[in-house]
C-alpha cells in the first residue's frame, strides 16, 4: 500500500511540471498526449520569460527542445486574447531559414493547437502559391513561413503585417549565412508595435548579438550550453581514410547496421545523388534529400524515412536543421563541412528526446584541417575508430590547403622583382640603380626615352596622328637625340607589285574592238517579259457566297451626264 502511494504521488509530480507554468487546459492535454513529463533547460528558463512578455535571446544545442520553449506560451498568450484573426493578417509570425525546418515547426506547433480554435499556416517555397492565398485569407493564428517567400505574399498583398505581435527568428545565424539580413529588415519594419521578439539558435557569433541589438528590447538572454557542445550521449568516431575508400566503408557500417535509421551528409549536391544511386544499385533502401529536389520529392523523401520505408537518407547541410526524427541511430559524415558549426547540427539529428546516438566522420587527408576546427570548436578530441594520420603527415598536408586571407586587409601589391616589400624610404633609391643599369644608349634622354618605352601604346591602339609622329621621331633628328636603338611603330612602306584589275570602263557606241573579250554573265536583251494574266477576282456585293451561287452579272452601263 505504500509503494502504491509513493508511485501516485511520484506520478503526480512528475505530471504537474508543465501545469507550474499555469498553462490553459488544452495545452496540458497536448502535452500529455505528446509524453511530455519534464521540461528541458531551455523549456525551464524560456517559457517565465516568454510568457512575462519580455524579448528572449536563447542558446541551447539542438535536440533540446526550443520549438516547444517558444511555441508553448505563444499558443497561451494567444488563447488568453479571445478574438479571432482578421482577413489576410497574422498574429504570430515565425521565420525559419530552410523549408525542412518550417514545416517541423509547424508540425509541432498543430500537436500543440490540437485542443484548441487556433490555426496554423505555413508558407514556404516549391509549394502552390495560390492553395497558400486562400489560406491565408482566412486569416491565421499562427503563420511559419521562410523568408524568401513570405516577402512574395506581402509584394502580393496577400498578407498584412501590421497585426503581427509575436516575432520568432529560429535558427538565425543560418539566416544570416544565407544572406537573409535585408530581407529580415524589410519584414520587420512591416510589423506591428509593441510586440515581442524571440530569438533563439544553436549558435550565437558576433552577427547574431548585432542582429539581436537592431530587433530586440532589452532580451533576456538564456545560454543553456556552451556553442559547439554536442549532446551528451552522441558517441562520436573519426575514420582517417581516402576519398576512393569512403563508399567502401560506409557500405559495410551500413550493412552491420541494416535495421536502424541512418542519416549521410554530404558537402554538395551532385556528390548526394551520385552516392545514392551508388547505394540502392548495392540493395540499400536510399533516398536523397538536396537543393535540387524539387519540394514534393523532398517531402516524399522525408516521409519514407520516417515511416521506415527508407533506412538511409543522403542529404546535403540543407536538411542539417529540419530532420526531427527521434529513431535516427546513426549519423555518418561522409564529407566534413565547411563551417564547424554544421558539424554540431548535423550530428544533432540523432540522439534526440534522451536518446542515444553514434556519429561517424569520414576524415580524407585533404579534410584533415576542417577535422582540426571542429575539434578545436567543441573542445574535445574525436575518438580515432581506424586509420592513422603521423604528425608529419598532417604537417605536410596542412602546408598544402592554402591559408585563408584576412579579407580586411588588403594585399601589398608594391612589391619589386625581389619579393621584397617596397619601402618609401629604399624605393627611390632602388629605382635609381635599376635604370641605371639601362644601355649606354639611353643616356642624355634617358627619362624621356623610359617614359616612352613604358607609356607606348599598342599599334592596334595608334591612330595616324602617332604614326607620323613615331616617323618624324625615328629619322635622322632621332639618331641625333640618342634615339638610335628605340624601336619606332612607324607604319612600313608596302613594296609589293600593284595589283592591275581589268578595265572595267564602258566602251564607247560603234567601236567594238574596245569591248572585252570575255561576254557579260548576264547579257542585255530587248525582250519583253510575258504579260501575265489577270487573277480572276470575284466581284465585290454585298450578297453572301450562297446568294452570289448561280446570279448571272450583268455589267451595269454607264451614268449619262447631262451636258
Amino acid at each position: 500500500m505504500k509503494n502504491f502511494c509513493f508511485s501516485f504521488l511520484l506520478e503526480r509530480i512528475i505530471l504537474s511540471k508543465f501545469e507550474i507554468f499555469d498553462f490553459h487546459p488544452a495545452i496540458i492535454k497536448a502535452t500529455d498526449a505528446l509524453g511530455f513529463d519534464t521540461p528541458t533547460p531551455i523549456q525551464q528558463q524560456g517559457i517565465p520569460l516568454v510568457l512575462a512578455g519580455v524579448d528572449v535571446m536563447g542558446l541551447a544545442q539542438t535536440g533540446t527542445g526550443k520549438t516547444a520553449a517558444f511555441g508553448l506560451p505563444i499558443v497561451q498568450q494567444l488563447l488568453q486574447l479571445h478574438d479571432r484573426p482578421a482577413s489576410k493578417t497574422a498574429r504570430a509570425l515565425i521565420l525559419a531559414p530552410t523549408r525542412e525546418l518550417a514545416n517541423q515547426i509547424a508540425s509541432n506547433l498543430r500537436d500543440y493547437v490540437r485542443h484548441t480554435h487556433l490555426k496554423v499556416n505555413v508558407v514556404v517555397g516549391g509549394a502552390s502559391i495560390q492553395v497558400q492565398r486562400q489560406k491565408l485569407g482566412r486569416g491565421t493564428d499562427i503563420l511559419v513561413a521562410t523568408p524568401g517567400r513570405l516577402l512574395d505574399l506581402v509584394g502580393r498583398k496577400a498578407i498584412h503585417l501590421d497585426k503581427v505581435k509575436f516575432l520568432v527568428l529560429d535558427e538565425a545565424d543560418q539566416m544570416l549565412d544565407l544572406g537573409f539580413i535585408n530581407v529580415l529588415k524589410d519584414i520587420a519594419s512591416m510589423l506591428g508595435t509593441p510586440r515581442q521578439t524571440l530569438l533563439f539558435s544553436a549558435t550565437m557569433p558576433k552577427s547574431i548579438e548585432e542582429l539581436s541589438r537592431a530587433f530586440q528590447d532589452n532580451p533576456k538572454r538564456i545560454e543553456v550550453s556552451p556553442v559547439g557542445k554536442a549532446a551528451d550521449k552522441i558517441t562520436q568516431k573519426v575514420h582517417f581514410i581516402g576519398n576512393r575508400t569512403k563508399a567502401d566503408l560506409l557500405k559495410d557500417l551500413l550493412a552491420e547496421n541494416k535495421d536502424d535509421l541512418s542519416l549521410v551528409f554530404c558537402r554538395t549536391k551532385h556528390g548526394a545523388e551520385k552516392l545514392k544511386k551508388h547505394l540502392v544499385e548495392r540493395d540499400f533502401k536510399a533516398d536523397s534529400i538536396h537543393g535540387n529536389k524539387s519540394q514534393g520529392q523532398r517531402d516524399r523523401a522525408i516521409r519514407g524515412f520516417k515511416s521506415g520505408e527508407t533506412r538511409v537518407l543522403v542529404a546535403t547541410d540543407v536538411a542539417a536543421r529540419g530532420i526531427d526524427i527521434s529513431g535516427v541511430s546513426h549519423v555518418y559524415n561522409f564529407d566534413l563541412p565547411e563551417v564547424a558549426e554544421n558539424y554540431v547540427h548535423r550530428i544533432g539529428r540523432t540522439a534526440r528526446a534522451g536518446a542515444s546516438g553514434e556519429a561517424v566522420a569520414f576524415c580524407s587527408p585533404a579534410e584533415i584541417r576542417l577535422l582540426r576546427s571542429i575539434e578545436k570548436l567543441m573542445g574535445i578530441k574525436i575518438e580515432v575508430a581506424s586509420g592513422e594520420m603521423s604528425a608529419d603527415e598532417e604537417r605536410e598536408n596542412l602546408k598544402k590547403l592554402p591559408k585563408k586571407r584576412n579579407r580586411n586587409r588588403p594585399k601589398n601589391r608594391k612589391t619589386l622583382r625581389d619579393g621584397k616589400p617596397a619601402k618609401n624610404s629604399e624605393r627611390g633609391e632602388r629605382r635609381k640603380k635599376r635604370d641605371g643599369e639601362k644601355p649606354a644608349s639611353f643616356e642624355g634622354n634617358r627619362d624621356n626615352a623610359v617614359a616612352r618605352v613604358k607609356k607606348k601604346p599598342h599599334r592596334k591602339n595608334m591612330t595616324k596622328n602617332s604614326f607620323r609622329a613615331d616617323k618624324d621621331q625615328s629619322g635622322e633628328g632621332a639618331k641625333e637625340a640618342g634615339f638610335s636603338e628605340y624601336k619606332s611603330f612607324s607604319k612600313p612602306k608596302d613594296t609589293r607589285p600593284k595589283r592591275v584589275r581589268p578595265n572595267r570602263e564602258k566602251p564607247s557606241e560603234g567601236d567594238a574592238s574596245e569591248t572585252n573579250d570575255k561576254k557579260p554573265k548576264y547579257p542585255k536583251t530587248n525582250r519583253k517579259p510575258k504579260d501575265r494574266k489577270p487573277k480572276d477576282r470575284k466581284p465585290k456585293s454585298g450578297f453572301s457566297d450562297a446568294a452570289n451561287q448561280g446570279r448571272k452579272w450583268v455589267k451595269k452601263p454607264k451614268r449619262r451626264v447631262e451636258a
